[in-house]
């Protein structure tokens, strides 16, 4: 994450960010509200559960690291567009995801197909 980049992202992405580079599995559920709801190219995930579930299978368990592209609203209120460079085992590649946030957590997190 670049300096000048990281003053203006939220709480709530640097949180889910520094704790999947980290490879803190712990942090990164906690990085997300009690009823999240994330969905991954249509496969969708529940609660701290399923964000767990997700983590491990494609995430955190796949040696995903982010570099942080770029961060802009979306459409909704407290929805980002967030541009990141995905390396690891698993995906791999430039991507945006949708998130949704509530306070300093995220509450929805999208990965289109």
């Amino acid at each position: 994450m670049s300096e000048s980049l990281s003053e203006d992202v939220p709480a709530a992405i640097r949180a889910f960010v520094d704790a999947t580079n980290a490879g803190d599995s712990e942090a990164f559920v906690a990085a997300f509200t009690e009823d999240a709801f994330l969905s991954d190219s249509g496969r969708e995930f529940v609660g701290h559960e399923g964000v767990a579930a997700w983590d491990q299978s494609d995430n955190i368990g796949q040696r995903t690291h982010f570099d942080l592209l770029g961060v802009k609203p979306g459409i909704g209120d407290q929805q980002l567009i967030v541009t990141v460079l995905v390396s690891g085992d698993g995906f791999t590649g430039t991507t945006d995801l949708e998130f949704t946030v509530r306070g300093h957590r995220v509450t929805r997190l999208v990965i289109a197909p």
